[in-house]
């Protein structure tokens, strides 16, 4: 009789992870995790957060410098990529990244870190993500001093790359709820979205696999714009959207840009796309021209009037 070998591979999905036949689960992606810091240089302090100890969610929090006492900056909150199943706020990458933004944009951030997938299926990131959105405006309650004393809760903006995208979108619908799920203290008006994790016009496997819930190829999270109810419906004010014209998720970037654009709702939207680059390049060469052209756009939209 033919015998089963325990490493064995029957789910395969490079770059991100493999699952071998007895349930083990191998992260092909290898990310290294730094502590919070405070730079002398900058003036940007970072601290972690337990947010939820029973769900294991936790957030990173970033503070520009302070010259002013009480001075109050944009919050934004942002959320990491890495198809669901890699990749943390703590992550060197992310880390490196925010930090920069915070100094050149003087902005609170608030940096989810989400349970991944596969051992936690979708919608699990997404409820812990929203598990922070909530925590965040019950600031006050909970007495998170650079949130209270610092964060700007009439100017609040989502924003994620690729994965993080989507969760930033879904985030972003479930905020524009009739019932105004996080009440009035909280203004969301802005949200950038970085080329976002929308599919594409093909089953996607990994999507299938994290996600068995799913509705399948016009799920509301992973094609929003096969609904523009929903879209229409957002109640923020400005919408960014990066593609990069390398990026194997450009077209479906594009396409919600353009559902977006003709579902009737009511803000301003722009698209920038980056010419010659891939997916994400902007984390993996930071210093790069075009990686200096799209940190200067979020610069301006973050601190546009």
């Amino acid at each position: 009789m033919y015998q089963v070998s325990a490493d064995e591979v029957p789910f395969n999905f490079p770059p991100f992870f493999r699952v071998y036949k007895d349930g083990r689960v191998e992260r092909i992606h290898k990310q290294v995790c730094v502590p919070p810091s405070n730079n002398p240089n900058t003036g940007v302090q970072s601290k972690d957060v337990v947010v939820s100890p029973e769900n294991n969610v936790s957030a990173r929090l970033y503070l520009p410098q302070i010259t002013e006492k009480n001075h109050k900056f944009p919050l934004l909150v942002y959320i990491h990529g890495g198809g669901f199943a890699v990749e943390s706020a703590f992550s060197t990458t992310y880390d490196n990244y925010l930090h920069s933004l915070v100094a050149e944009a003087n902005l609170v951030v608030v940096s989810i870190d989400y349970r991944l997938a596969p051992e936690n299926p979708l919608p699990v990131c997404y409820d812990d993500t929203w598990i922070v959105l909530k925590w965040i405006a019950s600031i006050g309650v909970t007495d998170e001093p650079w949130l209270k004393f610092h964060a700007d809760y009439s100017r609040v903006f989502l924003a994620g790359d690729s994965a993080g995208a989507n969760i930033a979108h879904d985030m972003m619908v479930r905020a524009s709820a009739k019932e105004n799920p996080l009440g009035d203290g909280v203004k969301i008006v802005g949200m950038v979205l970085i080329h976002p994790f929308f599919g594409n016009n093909e089953p996607d496997l990994l999507w299938t696999y994290i996600c068995p819930e799913s509705s399948g190829c016009d799920d509301p999270r992973l094609n929003p714009a096969a609904h523009p109810s929903l879209l229409r419906s957002l109640v923020c004010k400005r919408i960014q959207v990066f593609t990069a014209e390398k990026d194997f998720l450009r077209d479906r970037g594009r396409t919600y840009y353009e559902a977006l654009e003709k579902s009737g709702w009511k803000g301003e939207l722009e698209i920038m796309e980056a010419e010659g680059e891939e997916h994400v390049f902007h984390l993996n060469k930071p210093t790069c021209e075009n990686a200096g052209s799209l940190m200067k756009r979020l610069v301006e939209f973050f601190n546009q009037p």
